[in-house]
């Protein structure tokens, strides 16, 4: 009989010793039974004989995770401190029986056809030699092109690469533009896929036909063989952080795994994060294809449809012009209150203001999705005087058709646009002029192409200033230099920004290098690149438990001197879907600091947060 160590996928657990009577090679994933369910393992390693009773491993399977998997998977348990279960629930194995093809050189000697300016030729160049490297381009100045022109250099070593890019950039017109360029050498990974285009996905990945995988963050664990690059596009957007346990970073593993596979990682983006900027070398593209100007115009007053942005969309309209208009919130209204004593109506199971819904007659809460019937009255004093506040895309988009009854307003979010088909019809809309404003959140900014948008109206800038986020000034800049950068691509163009704070954005919207700069003095001695941070969060339905259990471990942290306890209290939003929360945050010079401590000191209710980007 042999026995073997285990780590059961997906499970919180540390790792079990099973038997067999057959030998299993290390990173085979087998089938075992686990409290009388059948779970999938990973064979981590053969073992003695221990002194207690063991069960069975029930079968093995076709599929095994490679060293390199499963080296990445105890950096990934280590680092986010979480489980090798939990890690190993992130990857995809590789398949015994996959057969592999030839590679196609021939095809190859085609791939010259993309022509590159003196600039981007230079910047490729520097790019070629780091490993790390920063490409730092203003948007619509090419940084595609050199990407593609780099996967042109991989594909001629017979190698294959990942290009990484948030799930919303994954855009119709990004598939259409790799297709066209690499045919069927390119495939495309997210979580928006059918399972039949993900089975076939997968089939082109393990046979070795996919050579360019373009995907979201869950694109970094595929089993890729020969894997020659790493391009992490919008290198700055925090979809790369998971929010639920591994809270892993999509772009840090991806700067891991070039240490680990021992090839170049490319960063993009026309907004870095100060993090990337004063990490790595940078390549500068400045300014676009795009000979264009651009006029901004600051208006004062709080977040609302002024008449001075109604008549500039009237005007866009008459001229049969395109307009976007970013909010930073969905529907109609962000919160709903009484207008006479002052109650404000709240979730149910979190603390906080719930979201007018008037299409579906419902306040939701974009947390726990809980939904409740518009009241009619207030429920404390029963006045009819119900208020509502901060504009919500669906509002927006209702007031401008109500403005504008001959233009085709479209909303433009995640409440409407909810698969893959909906976006590209939306899009292939306004781009063939069959819509002519698009009214969105984020989504809006995040690498589509628009051609003829003449008018740019960004509202809510002042809401994102105000976070309470060490980023609140990046993300916020950054925010509004995306959104301006999808105007004017083929003529002049304005961009009109309601914010209080026009000196702020004034001073950096053309160079946001300066902003980096004068970012690091505020920065420095206490946030990051310069120091690290780790949240520790505390949930439960009984609130004096998750206080008792961030109390034990605040009291056992105590202890590490080198670790600094900025606060434990707790969190903003006390209550998300029933359930309290506590958060201690910590600072200290080093990751292994934190690590030591958060590990040496874990109470059952923890759950570790490392270089957190969200304190809500």
């Amino acid at each position: 009989m042999k026995y073997y160590k285990l780590s059961i996928i997906g499970s919180p657990l540390g790792e079990f010793t099973y038997h067999s009577s057959s030998s299993i090679a290390s990173g085979s994933q087998v089938k075992v039974l686990f409290n009388k369910r059948e779970k999938l393992a990973v064979i981590l390693k053969e073992t003695s004989e221990p002194d207690f009773t063991t069960s069975a491993i029930l079968e093995m399977t076709e599929f095994f995770f490679s060293s390199k998997q499963i080296e990445l998977a105890r950096f990934i348990s280590s680092y986010y401190i979480c489980s090798l279960g939990d890690a190993f629930s992130l990857m995809t194995p590789f398949e015994q029986s996959s057969s592999k093809d030839e590679f196609d050189i021939l095809r190859q000697e085609s791939l010259t056809q993309i022509k590159l300016s003196r600039k981007q030729e230079e910047a490729l160049k520097f790019l070629i030699e780091q490993k790390v490297g920063l490409l730092f381009g203003d948007t619509g100045s090419g940084k595609t092109e050199i990407y593609m022109r780099y996967f042109d250099e991989v594909l001629r070593e017979g190698k294959r690469a990942i290009f990484l890019m948030p799930e919303i950039s994954l855009t119709p017109q990004m598939s259409q533009r790799l297709q066209k360029h690499f045919g069927n050498y390119f495939v495309i990974w997210h979580s928006k896929l059918t399972p039949l285009q993900k089975k076939k996905a997968l089939q082109k990945i393990r046979n070795g036909k996919a050579k360019i995988i373009a995907g979201a963050r869950s694109a970094l664990f595929l089993p890729i063989e020969d894997l020659g690059l790493i391009v992490v596009d919008e290198e700055h957007d925090d979809s790369y952080k998971s929010s639920s346990r591994p809270r892993y970073s999509a772009r840090d593993i991806a700067i891991y795994m070039g240490k680990l596979y021992d090839i170049p990682v490319v960063l993009g983006s026309a907004t870095p994060s100060l993090s990337s900027y004063v990490k790595f070398p940078h390549a500068r593209l400045k300014g676009g294809h795009f000979s264009s100007q651009k006029e901004f115009i600051y208006e004062k007053a709080p977040e609302s449809l002024t008449p001075l942005i109604e008549q500039a969309l009237r005007e866009t309209f008459e001229k049969q012009e395109q307009s976007i208009v970013f909010l930073p919130t969905r529907a109609n209204f962000k919160y709903l209150q009484c207008g006479d004593c002052g109650h404000r109506f709240e979730c149910a199971f979190c603390s906080v203001g719930m979201s007018l819904h008037q299409h579906s007659r419902a306040l939701k809460c974009h947390y726990c999705n809980f939904t409740q019937a518009i009241p009619q009255v207030c429920p404390e004093c029963h006045s009819p005087n119900l208020v509502s506040s901060r504009l919500g895309t669906a509002e927006a988009t209702k007031s401008i058709s109500e403005l504008l009854p001959h233009a085709r307003v479209e909303q433009f979010d995640r409440d409407t646009i909810t698969t893959a088909a909906k976006l590209k019809k939306a899009l292939k809309r306004f781009n063939e002029k069959e819509s002519d404003i698009l009214v969105g959140t984020q989504m809006l900014s995040k690498g589509h192409d628009y051609h003829d948008v003449t008018l740019a109206v960004v509202l809510g800038m002042d809401n994102m200033l105000s976070m309470g986020d060490y980023r609140a000034r990046e993300k916020a800049l950054s925010s509004l230099i995306q959104v301006a950068g999808r105007s004017g691509r083929a003529q002049d163009a304005k961009v009109i920004v309601q914010s209080f704070n026009e000196e702020f954005f004034q001073s950096y919207i053309e160079n946001y290098e300066d902003f980096l700069e004068d970012e690091k003095m505020f920065r420095q001695e206490l946030y990051p690149p310069y120091k690290k941070l780790c949240r520790i969060l505390f949930a439960h339905k009984n609130g004096l438990k998750a206080q008792e259990a961030m109390r034990e471990m605040e009291e056992k942290l105590r202890t590490f001197s080198e670790v600094e306890i900025v606060g434990a209290k707790k969190c903003a939003i006390e209550k998300v879907a029933n359930k309290y929360r506590y958060e201690i945050l910590l600072r200290a010079d080093k990751s292994t600091e934190i690590i030591k401590a958060v590990r040496t000191s874990m109470v059952p209710l923890a759950e570790v947060d490392m270089d957190p980007i969200e304190f809500g």
